[in-house]
């Protein structure tokens, strides 16, 4: 497995890395100057389940305001760099646990050295970050376009202008909007690269079509033992992204806990507001990350019975009503309007 071989890298109170559990990252939509703005969103990213989050620091200000935010949040901060040298350095004096470079668009070797020696003086990580939209023209031209190969060969030059500045504390991201095109980038660096990899579909969309790419890229990807954190790709609110990620991971059993919700796909047997009640339960148990249990939500008599005792709790419904049933029994028979509290209540109590 790749991640059990790759180097630990910490980042802030955070450990990456060499078989450390997959943590998931999201970046703030906000001016970071905003510091207001910027700390509610954290906040609530970090109540969602974000272990890591990346902010944009492309002005002085932006880069001095990200030591009034560390100081209001509990997760580790990476400071997104893209042209600027000197925001660089300025972010890791003001606190950064990381920052985000793509050594080629950051100049002269003197501008990447600046950056390297404040890291290393500081302890701080650097992530190297290729992404197919900034592919440099001589790799396009080299093999005929954007291709897996032309962003692998970028990411390990740019590891390398870094290592001979003997400087390894790296982080090693290669994104593209190209499914599979990421895909086979991923399978041909892990085996080249000693560093932990930040995994993602860049770019991958709005909720729907982003969540479709990401889920199948990232599963190809994550599913062969790539991969050391991971963010998945929304145009949208960034919980939306720390949620996906979540499932993600469940879904390819790389992580424990929450609760995992199934539903069937109604038919015109379904009598109550399945649809509705189904997507009620999956934000209801957003709260309950705690708890590592099956809920299923089921519509009808032919199937719910059987697949709400297959659950640790779940709904089967009727004509405007439901059964409740939990562990393989029948709780109680209730009107659809109070499956939804009573399923809430049982888990409040879960434990007790």
């Amino acid at each position: 497995m790749y991640r059990d071989m790759t180097k630990e890298i910490r980042i802030g109170s955070r450990v990456i890395g060499h078989g450390n559990p997959i943590l998931i990252q999201s970046m703030t939509n906000t001016r970071t100057e905003d510091v207001e703005a910027t700390v509610r969103q954290i906040l609530r990213l970090e109540e969602a389940g974000c272990e890591i989050i990346r902010c944009t620091a492309p002005t002085e200000e932006a880069s001095k305001a990200i030591r009034e935010i560390k100081k209001r949040i509990h997760i580790p901060l990476v400071a997104d760099i893209h042209f600027d040298w000197r925001m660089a350095v300025l972010s890791v004096e003001n606190g950064a646990d990381k920052i985000r470079i793509n050594p080629g668009n950051i100049g002269s070797r003197e501008n990447i050295k600046a950056v390297v020696d404040a890291c290393r003086s500081r302890g701080v990580p650097i992530r190297v970050g290729v992404n197919s939209g900034s592919l440099e023209r001589e790799i396009v031209a080299k093999y005929g376009g954007v291709t897996a190969e032309g962003l692998v060969e970028s990411a390990l030059d740019k590891v390398r202008i870094l290592e001979e500045m003997d400087f390894t504390d790296i982080v090693v991201s290669i994104k593209c909007t190209d499914v599979m095109m990421c895909v086979r980038a991923h399978e041909i660096l892990a085996p080249r690269c000693p560093y932990p990899l930040h995994v993602g579909i860049t770019e991958a969309g709005t909720l729907y079509a982003g969540n479709i790419r990401s889920a199948l890229g990232l599963g190809q990807i994550l599913g062969q033992g790539i991969g050391d954190t991971v963010r998945v790709s929304l145009t949208g609110d960034p919980l939306e992204e720390v949620r996906s990620a979540k499932l993600i991971l469940r879904t390819l059993g790389l992580r424990k806990g929450g609760i995992e919700v199934v539903s069937c796909p109604t038919c015109g047997r379904t009598r109550i507001d399945l649809i509705g009640l189904a997507n009620q339960v999956e934000a209801m148990v957003q709260k309950y990350d705690d708890l590592c249990i099956k809920v299923a939500v089921m519509g009808c008599a032919v199937n719910g019975p059987g697949e709400a005792r297959d659950a640790d709790i779940g709904i089967a419904g009727g004509i405007g009503e439901g059964l409740l049933i939990k562990k393989g029994e029948i709780l109680r028979k209730l009107p659809e309007a109070e499956l939804l509290p009573a399923l809430e209540y049982e888990l409040k109590h879960w434990n007790s």
